[in-house]
């Protein structure tokens, strides 16, 4: 059983004042508990005793007991009673240390009787109970919470859902798939969103999927520079891949030059209109314009650190784009950068606390310096839009003085360069290396290729080395190699299971029929061997989806026990997902919150069975005024539909069953056992 809440920080009446002067107050929102603290914080409202903050956050209570790791997130049965939403609101004090307001508490235990809860509540002052407070005095603050807790099934009870869903991208047209109905009849796209995309990356059906959609945006697109500008199905997933896959990506590629900027602020306001007596407002220009460069210098040097799900996306939106605009020779350019300056990187920076970047929101002052930041970023990664034709369309005159500060040609090439490294078609070579440029080196054992028999002579202790070119091996390191695979030909990297050979430490590079298998002399040499040989060879386009484990040794594979040594791998590949999405993935849980989707949105989905029939009888188009509907075959619409609803009345009876057991079986009863230790 899955639980999560949804909570709505609505507004505050009668803070107290602050030094005499109304505050700017912001909300420090927590999820808190045994070994866990979630905390959000809403934006700063400035000047006011009663703010509108009007915000959402969003608190995964526990997750699926199928998860086979515990993470963070997880939070065992007996504990979610001891779980409390805290709410803490602060007055910035921008350079001075934040003051505090007063915070209220609220026990998950008495949301879980109450789905829906809003309510106004008296702010209190820290550690309620030690000393006598005068509530009044304090304010007060409105608050809504939407707690739903999900029963998810085992595995066998999702099976036609799953499969329904993940073949949606092989359906013609794709508008008669399961994946995109469910976009069309939820109320909001953005419910069906994230565990759309979460299901279909789980089972490496995201990119073929979202390319198909994305279609249908190029397919209405007129002029070149609306392209993927909307707020569609394709474009909601692909932010919500992009805030997925690539948290890890902004880490290393913005954390420590956004950190030097919260931490250490230079002045940067550029806006005469915001300027104080005695700024010198070239300083600030030549500020804001060192930040820019860090940031920017950081961007374009970061493509071999884009994950693989993004680059295929990018790859696959550049080549349509170019096939919908031929005549246009910077298309190739524009459909990946609104993609990855406009909505990932310059939101990134703006919002650093919301890509956890930054522990907390910044303050005002910072806060404008990363937004100045943020514009520029954006400009810059939008090729064509620095030419002196366009500069006057600027809004903001002073930033339009400012874009000037940046050579065009140079900046633009970079831009260039770095789209084509993350949108390719296949591995480049990193910016500035050739053949003889070592990546990594170092001596580890290989296993002699051929030999079924395991013992140390088949075990050979030799030099390996890693361009950007090839990977090879030598008998030392004086010597040329003796055996090379080019990097183009690198299907998979990963970890081999100890008892293939009695070793630890061994990893395995699958390049052909054969893999090679090595023993690196440590776990860090061992994971940094697989990280870099998976980066080189991360664009590679036939790179497997499964492999095994362990070695083919006596006549089968020791991982699966199938006896065929060119069988499929059993294990999914770790290479096409980072590791820790892979690991936070749970496929019942996402079909579990579609089918929940599906089955909500029933009356819609009867409606649109309506409308399929009605336009196969009419042979057209028909006028249907409470819903509008894409439909572009009605049969094939309607077919899927029909399996949809089957599916989910099949479904209805499980989940109300197990429901009534788990809302009325006594805990540690045989219905209902006791998660972890039991009291």
């Amino acid at each position: 059983m899955d639980l999560c809440s949804n909570l709505c920080i609505l507004e505050c009446e009668g803070l107290p004042l602050v030094n005499g002067q109304n505050c700017d107050a912001y909300a420090a929102v927590s999820l808190v508990g045994p070994s866990r603290n979630d905390q959000k914080k809403t934006k700063v409202k400035k000047k006011t005793s009663n703010p509108q903050f009007n915000e959402k956050f969003y608190f995964e209570v526990t997750r699926s007991s199928s998860y086979t790791k515990k993470s963070q997130f997880q939070v065992e049965e007996e504990d979610i009673e001891k779980l409390e939403v805290r709410v803490d609101l602060w007055n910035n004090g921008n350079l001075a240390q934040d003051v505090f307001l007063g915070e209220i508490k609220i026990s998950v235990r008495v949301l879980r009787n109450d789905s829906i809860h809003r309510a106004w509540y008296l702010l209190q002052p820290k550690d309620n109970g030690s000393k006598s407070s005068k509530y009044d005095d304090l304010g007060s603050l409105r608050l809504s919470i939407f707690y739903t807790q999900d029963y998810v099934l085992s595995t066998e009870y999702y099976t036609p859902l799953r499969s329904l869903l993940v073949k949606s991208s092989d359906i013609q047209p794709i508008t008669a798939s399961a994946a995109f109905i469910l976009g069309e009849v939820c109320r909001d796209k953005n419910d069906a969103v994230l565990p759309l995309v979460r299901l279909l990356l789980h089972h490496q059906k995201l990119v073929p999927f979202v390319a198909a959609i994305a279609q249908l945006d190029l397919n209405e697109t007129q002029e070149v520079n609306t392209i993927f500008r909307g707020n569609s199905l394709a474009t909601r997933c692909m932010d919500e891949t992009m805030k997925i896959v690539g948290n890890h990506y902004l880490k290393v590629t913005l954390k420590c030059v956004i950190d030097e900027i919260c931490d250490s602020p230079k002045p940067c306001e550029i806006d005469p209109n915001r300027l104080r007596e005695g700024d010198n407002v070239e300083n600030h220009k030549e500020n804001l314009r060192c930040y820019v460069d860090k940031v920017f210098s950081c961007i374009v040097k970061s493509s071999m650190s884009c994950p693989t799900v993004m680059c295929d996306l990018f790859s696959s939106l550049r080549h349509m784009a170019v096939k919908h605009f031929p005549n246009d020779p910077q298309v190739q350019y524009s459909a990946v950068s609104s993609f990855v300056f406009l909505r990932f990187f310059a939101v990134a920076v703006v919002s650093p606390h919301i890509f956890h970047l930054r522990s907390h929101h910044p303050d005002a002052a910072t806060s404008r310096i990363l937004t100045l930041i943020s514009k520029t970023i954006q400009t810059l990664g939008s090729v064509g839009n620095l030419s002196k034709s366009k500069t006057s369309s600027f809004k903001e005159p002073f930033m339009c003085d400012f874009y000037k500060m940046f050579e065009e040609e140079t900046y633009t090439a970079d831009v260039k360069k770095f789209l084509e490294e993350i949108s390719s078609t296949e591995s480049k070579e990193p910016s500035g290396m050739t053949e003889s440029v070592i990546l990594k080196e170092g001596e580890m054992y290989k296993r002699a290729q051929g030999r079924t028999r395991i013992g140390k002579k088949n075990f050979k202790k030799r030099w390996f080395s890693l361009t950007s070119r090839e990977f090879a091996y030598h008998k030392n390191k004086e010597k040329d190699p003796v055996f090379r695979i080019p990097i183009r030909n690198i299907l998979a990297v990963e970890k081999l299971d100890e008892n293939a050979f009695s070793r630890n430490n061994m990893f395995q590079v699958i390049y052909g029929e054969k893999p090679l298998y090595i023993q690196a002399s440590n776990c860090v040499e061992l994971n940094e061997w697989i990280e870099v040989l998976s980066r080189v060879s991360r664009r590679n386009q036939r790179r497997l989806s499964k492999y095994h484990s362990s070695a083919f040794i006596n006549g089968s594979w020791l991982c699966c026990k199938v006896s065929s040594e060119s069988a499929q791998g059993c294990h999914v590949c770790t290479g096409n997902v980072p590791a820790d999405v892979a690991l936070d993935i749970d496929g019942d849980r996402e079909c579990e919150r579609i089918y929940s989707l599906y089955s909500v949105s029933m009356p819609k989905l009867q409606k649109m069975e309506e409308v399929c029939g009605t336009i196969a009888v009419y042979q057209g188009p028909q006028e249907h005024s409470e819903y509008h509907f894409t439909i572009d075959d009605s049969v094939e619409t309607f077919k899927t539909i029909q399996q949809i609803i089957a599916i989910v009345e099949k479904l209805n009876e499980p989940h109300e069953k197990y429901k009534k057991f788990c809302t009325s079986a006594e805990y540690g009863s045989q219905q209902n056992p006791i998660v972890g230790k039991g009291s």
